[in-house]
């Protein structure tokens, strides 16, 4: 046996001896293994939880449901505002614990209307030493089983185990959410979170994969994985994303030349390791033209 597969086993064995288990499902690897060995061990008695807000991109949600579908577990949905959190609209340092104490706690609301006792995340053992990560605190503080970490489960291993299970999110790319897209100390409103989704979701649309849309106050600033970023460079690309951009609200469209980088804007985003912000003008990016040539 290999050390994946007894780690595996282990964390399956460990979740069989619930009554039931809630996951808190992003439909990211990470929560999508956990989800597969919940119902692997507790068929019925497992179910995965997604939780929709103003920062989850509609494409998010869609994908949970999938593979929530694919898997064959009981999906449930809960909805919150974290915008209705001041100190989460303020965006300083510890944003993503307030957006994770929300979060989870509409995950453990939900999970006893179920009679289900225990709530489980998809923390991986690489988590902790990943960057600043205020949302860990929430994980302990709510008491949230984390079955990947407790058995020392690598985010390598991660993948592993989900191209043994066949899920479809065996490569996906990590994914933040979008407040991740604003500057530390920037609020975040809705406005923001909606003009980011809708271009991100036509970067996407033009076939890139690893990549992420920065809003600083109405600053663009576009960072695509370098081995995608020749693409980026077509005069096509560049003159429909500048004025799709234009139209959703930017005053300047920027190519950040360094390419996608964790942790450009904000020290407190979860999932991708996000970590110090730039300031704005100590980026090297390339300005995309408006149409009157300026």
């Amino acid at each position: 046996m290999t050390t994946v597969e007894a780690k595996l086993e282990a964390a399956r064995d460990e979740l069989a001896t619930h009554d039931g288990v809630l996951v808190a499902f992003s439909g990211g690897v990470d929560s999508s293994v956990v989800a597969a060995l919940a119902h692997d061990a507790l068929g019925d008695d497992a179910v995965a939880c997604t939780a929709k807000s103003e920062t989850l991109p509609e494409s998010e949600l869609e994908d949970a449901r999938r593979v929530a579908s694919e898997i064959g577990i009981r999906h449930e949905v809960v909805e919150f505002s974290e915008l209705e959190s001041d100190d989460f609209v303020a965006n300083d340092g510890d944003r993503c614990y307030h957006c994770r104490t929300m979060r989870l706690g509409k995950m453990l609301d939900r999970a006893r209307e179920l009679g289900i006792e225990t709530v489980c995340d998809g923390t991986n053992a690489d988590d902790p030493g990943a960057d600043h990560r205020p949302g860990l605190q929430a994980v302990a503080e709510l008491d949230i089983a984390s079955p990947l970490l407790v058995h020392d489960v690598t985010k390598d291993e991660v993948r592993e185990i989900a191209d043994r299970y066949e899920l479809s999110v065996a490569d996906k790319p990590a994914m933040a959410c979008l407040s991740s897209r604003i500057p530390t100390g920037l609020s975040v409103t809705e406005e923001r979170l909606t003009r980011v989704e809708q271009a991100e979701a036509f970067v996407r649309g033009w076939g890139f994969t690893q990549f992420r849309v920065r809003d600083h106050d109405g600053l663009a600033r576009i960072e695509i994985a370098t081995e995608e970023l020749e693409g980026a460079l077509d005069r096509e690309f560049v003159e429909a994303v500048r004025d799709a951009l234009s139209e959703l609200g930017f005053d300047h469209v920027t190519l950040d030349l360094h390419g996608y980088q964790t942790g450009s804007v904000s020290p407190a985003s979860e999932g991708s390791s996000e970590d110090d912000e730039p300031l704005v003008e100590d980026v090297f990016s390339a300005e995309y033209p408006t149409a009157d040539g300026s």
